[in-house]
């Protein structure tokens, strides 16, 4: 090619077209990614990134563009993390990213996220670059914990009943031995016991009893939803089941029971027809002197669960207690001022458990209780 003045240049003209079309074709690809998509060269600077990547940190793209990619790092891995790459760019080949390690990206407002990393190296104009995919598993790492912490809290609650169980079956062979006995002496030995001896062995006697109703009320407990299975069930029949069983408590209390018409649902059905009559019963058990038991069930019905309530008009519970009577052998009162073993609540709260429910409690001693639990809609 020869210039205006007779100079004679050698030009080498390239055509480019392919490679820019190339190149949009890239840049549409990663901006359509699902993922986070970050572009960086050797140096660690950004060269590009897609509009789930600002989703995912919060970063306008202008921000990071031209930036170190430290940037999207907690401060923790920031120092360590440019051997990181140096070492990578000296073998680059696609790979993900941390293999056998916890990952975490820092958001613009300083919060993290784990993630997963995919590098796949990309050749460039400016040399060898690298696309990092991101992924957040922060939720998906969320309930994978869950579920760990689920099975291990499974495993050891199997572990429990079934010490429970061992443990309240061999009790029971010792306490029948000295019952035996008592009833030996008092048959073949009462008449020459004077009144303190004859008393002595009333109390053993009173004390063994109490302690076999103890044992057997531990079986119950570890038994609870033992080899059940959820069964689609109207609770309208389970609540009129246990109001006839406790037709003589009811009537000699003359307790009055008013309920909400009740829905059908999944529930264990023998265990739910546990937690309906502990609770009903409590209420007669714990109403005022001079005052007739009044008992309200509620049922309000939401997408996902139920929400029962239980109230009375009963003595109450001071606040200070109400963390505490849903733990086993829990007693408020003396044996004299009411009867029980302080384990009816416990119950209930394991059965709600057992239904992947809740149970709490409103009480104040001028206007009784008030039970709540919730049980969800299980398949």
């Amino acid at each position: 090619m020869v210039t205006a003045d007779g100079t004679l240049v050698l030009a080498s003209i390239i055509d480019i077209t392919e490679r820019k079309k190339a190149e949009q074709r890239f840049r549409l690809v990663v901006e359509s990614a699902p993922n986070a998509m970050v572009l960086v060269n050797s140096e660690g600077t950004i060269a590009l990134v897609n509009t789930q990547t600002e989703k995912l940190f919060g970063y306008e793209r202008e921000e990071l563009i031209g930036a170190k990619l430290e940037i999207l790092l907690p401060e923790r891995f920031r120092e360590a993390h440019p051997d990181r790459r140096n070492q990578f760019f000296l073998s680059p080949t696609v790979r993900s990213m941390g293999a056998g390690r916890d990952l975490f990206a820092r958001k613009k407002n300083g919060s993290e996220v784990q993630v997963e990393i995919g590098l796949n190296p990309i050749d460039t104009d400016e040399g060898i670059m690298v696309l990092a995919s991101i992924i957040d598993i922060t939720e998906r790492k969320n309930q994978e914990t869950t579920l760990i912490r689920k099975n291990e809290l499974e495993v050891k609650n199997k572990e429990l009943e079934q010490f429970a169980f061992l443990a309240s079956h061999d009790l029971q062979e010792p306490l029948r031995t000295v019952s035996n006995y008592i009833q030996v002496l008092e048959e073949d030995y009462g008449n020459t016991f004077d009144s303190n001896a004859t008393r002595y062995l009333k109390t053993i006697d009173q004390a063994t009893k109490r302690m076999s109703v103890l044992v057997k009320a531990l079986l119950m407990y570890a038994r609870i939803g033992r080899d059940q299975k959820l069964i689609f069930t109207d609770l309208n029949r389970i609540l009129s089941e246990v109001l006839s069983d406790l037709e003589n408590l009811i009537l000699n209390s003359n307790a009055k029971i008013i309920s909400d018409p009740l829905p059908s649902m999944n529930v264990y059905e023998v265990e739910f027809r546990q937690l309906i009559q502990n609770l009903i019963s409590n209420a007669i058990k714990f109403s005022k002197k001079g005052i007739d038991p009044e008992i309200r069930i509620r049922c309000e019905k939401e997408e996902d669960y139920c929400h029962f309530s239980v109230q009375d008009n009963g003595i109450g519970i001071d606040s200070k207690y109400v963390d505490r009577i849903f733990f086993i052998f829990q007693r408020l009162h003396l044996k004299e001022e009411y009867e029980g073993h302080g384990i009816g609540l416990a119950h209930c709260k394991k059965i709600i458990e057992l239904h992947n429910g809740r149970i709490w409690v409103e009480s104040d001693s001028e206007v009784g209780s008030n039970f709540h639990f919730i049980i969800p809609n299980l398949n």
